[in-house]
């Protein structure tokens, strides 16, 4: 009686086109150039998939200074700074650029919007990389909220020209509410024409609003550092369901699933869907008899690759073999 009986799986749970995209970018460099190739920053947040490229031959920095002259250099999917970008052309690094392009979206609108004058107020959460990335297109202008409270403390110079941009992997519901006390003391701020939050963050958190309600417990695949795969599990918990992110099978608890018939399973964009399957046979080993997947939403979204990465005779690459 006390073990999981089944498995409810998200749809659509995983990877989204930036991560895909992101990956495939270091995968692509490591084939046409050679090992090492360097990343700044965790190519997308995510234990297995950075281990994975480390044993191809990713070397994954922080600062540029440990990087030697002439490397090849990708920049992750969070995106970076102007002055992250300054100094890497400074120091002649051959760069390929795997910002997430909804990323690159935000920091565009950032920059044609400081051309006429506009200050921001910024929704996110503070040492985030995507953050520091966004607030680092200007050298200032650019105000942090994290809550409905910081919004009272925002002392922008001017309030005439006021615009709101968002960290791409928010929760909607949290991110809706900031908002809201943003336009209650600046009435006539500007918003973005479609939201910041990215297509795959909202589709998630969408499934697990309906995982929720079905399930005796949702289990969350995503590393620690992952906003969007804590965002899962906040999205919940606040619904009632007890929930628990893993970073791999490994951590799953036995007694978490005691007295839980049913048990819902989602992952974050950046997670790979082998995670997924090894947790599965894990709640299996724990006794759960069927898998299903729910109705949900099919992602077609594709970006295109940075320009120099193609391989001659394009065949599939190691990303499908991941998923």
């Amino acid at each position: 009686m006390d073990e999981p009986k089944e498995v409810i799986l998200a749809e659509p749970r995983g990877f989204c086109a930036g991560v895909d995209r992101a990956i495939e970018i270091v995968e692509r460099a490591l084939a046409k150039f050679g090992r090492p190739i360097y990343v700044r920053h965790e190519i997308v947040h995510n234990t297995y998939v950075v281990n994975d490229l480390k044993a191809k031959g990713a070397i994954f920095i922080e600062e540029l200074s440990d990087v030697p002259p002439g490397s090849t250099l990708v920049f992750s999917a969070h995106g970076v700074s102007k002055a992250v970008q300054e100094e890497a052309q400074a120091r002649g690094f051959s760069i390929f650029d795997a910002t997430c392009p909804l990323v690159t979206k935000v920091h565009v609108e950032v920059a044609k919007l400081h051309k006429e004058g506009f200050e921001f107020i910024m929704i996110g959460h503070k040492g985030h990389p995507e953050v520091e990335g966004t607030m680092g297109q200007l050298d200032s202008g650019i105000h942090l909220v994290e809550d409905a409270a910081d919004v009272a403390r925002v002392a922008p110079a001017q309030t005439e020209k006021l615009a709101v941009v968002t960290q791409t992997t928010l929760s909607v519901d949290d991110a809706a509410s900031i908002l809201a006390a943003v336009k209650a003391r600046f009435p006539s701020v500007r918003e973005p024409k479609q939201q910041d939050i990215c297509y795959a963050t909202q589709n998630r958190q969408d499934a697990v609003k309906l995982l929720s309600p079905q399930v005796d417990l949702v289990i969350v695949v995503g590393s620690p550092t992952s906003s969007n795969s804590n965002r899962l599990r906040e999205v919940a918990l606040k619904l009632g369901t007890p929930s628990h992110m893993v970073d791999s099978a490994d951590e799953l608890q036995a007694e978490w699933f005691e007295g839980r018939a049913r048990v819902g399973l989602t992952a974050g964009a950046s997670a790979p869907e082998i995670l997924v399957r090894q947790v599965i046979d894990r709640i299996k080993a724990l006794g759960a008899i069927s898998v299903r997947t729910m109705d949900g939403l099919t992602e077609t979204v594709k970006f295109p690759l940075p320009k120099g990465l193609k391989i001659d005779g394009d065949g599939p690459s190691l990303i499908d073999h991941l998923h």
